[in-house]
């Protein structure tokens, strides 16, 4: 067996894993959790532009009289958003997304997917 057949082999078995009912379902559990966090977070983050440009004196508003701003404090919670996201996507990958891909990759190797 060459090389080449090694490859055309291997390329079979991806495509057979694309195709396979398993991987469409790891792929529709990925994106159902992907696109709506995605937009939910665009959402806010278009929110706070446009509070900026449209509402400057929303954002220039001072926090107890300090020198924080409301604009400084909702950039801030950009960041902090940014993070849980992240935590909250790890966690949903280790419970949910890490175990499904684990079973397409067992059967893979295998060879039992349909």
């Amino acid at each position: 067996m060459s090389t080449h057949d090694i490859s055309e082999e291997r390329a079979a078995r991806y495509i057979e894993v694309q195709n396979s009912e398993e991987f469409a379902d790891l792929r529709r559990r990925f994106r159902r959790f992907v696109f709506p966090m995605t937009a939910l977070f665009l959402a806010w983050y278009f929110l706070y532009v446009l509070l900026a440009s449209y509402a400057p004196g929303l954002m220039n508003y001072r926090i107890a009289d300090s020198n924080i701003t409301a604009g400084l404090v909702l950039g801030l919670l950009q960041f902090v958003t940014t993070f849980a996201i992240t935590m909250i996507y790890a966690r949903w990958a280790d419970r949910v997304l890490d175990p499904a891909a684990a079973k397409v990759a067992e059967k893979m190797e295998r060879g039992e997917l349909n």
